[in-house]
């Protein structure tokens, strides 16, 4: 059976600071799947993430969200659409509650029941963030910001949940809790493009992964697959 095309990226073409970062890149995410996109620091795994959501132009290509090319399409027409992100770095609402930031998220609805579950929801699979819902979020350890970004994109009950390095710069018992969620998220049905350092960790709950170096995709492939490939282990897994 096959499942549908909701993201595509074709030939796509991305300068950032003068430099092209991203060189022609083709890759597609199916319902269903969860891929990563795995590559060292500085191989362009962040310029093609804000390509796709509009936070940065792009110079050639093309990127289809449903069948349509959401080229020049800014942030939040895509979020309107079902395409969420939780960015590199995090980029909570520092000077806003742990509620705020959770309502904002929320922006795109107006069905006030469905928004006071849902963040019920949150709060049941981040605990955590429960015990501090009237915290600022700038007070907050990196992980516990991690984890409302991740609970503000899911708010809009996005169809492609884009994630962008959530492990990074996080304790090791705060990575094993980040990726139990993000496979809690892709269990309850969110079709997710996972960008991370951590390549072990990606693949090892991804269906699919491809391998980005300078720019461009190098290898693609079923992610067990490429866990025991020789070549990604020597470069990605320290072996």
């Amino acid at each position: 059976m096959t499942s549908k095309t909701l993201l595509k990226v074709s030939n796509l073409k991305v300068s950032y600071g003068g430099i092209q970062a991203v060189k022609g890149v083709d890759f597609e995410v199916h319902e269903g799947e969860l891929v990563s996109l795995i590559g060292s620091n500085g191989a362009g795994k962040t310029t093609t993430m804000k390509a796709i959501t509009g936070t940065l132009p792009i110079n050639a290509g093309d990127i289809e969200y449903l069948g349509r090319s959401i080229r020049g399409q800014g942030p939040w027409d895509l979020v309107k659409q079902g395409l969420a992100m939780v960015p590199e770095g995090r980029g909570v609402f520092t000077r806003m509650t742990i509620i705020e930031n959770l309502q904002m998220g929320a922006y795109i609805r107006d069905d006030k029941d469905g928004i006071e579950a849902d963040i019920d929801k949150m709060f049941a699979t981040f605990p955590r963030l429960k015990e501090r819902r009237d915290q600022l979020a700038g007070t907050m350890s990196g992980g516990e910001q991690q984890m409302l970004a991740m609970g503000r994109a899911l708010m809009s009950r996005p169809k492609v949940l884009l994630m962008d390095e959530p492990s990074m710069g996080l304790s090791p018992i705060m990575v094993d809790k980040i990726f139990e969620v993000v496979q809690d998220v892709f269990a309850q049905g969110v079709t997710i493009l996972l960008v991370e350092q951590n390549a072990s960790r990606a693949l090892s709950i991804a269906n699919r992964g491809y391998v980005m170096e300078s720019g461009i995709i190098t290898m693609t492939g079923e992610a067990k697959q490429m866990l025991n490939d020789p070549k990604v282990r020597a470069a990605y897994l320290g072996e």
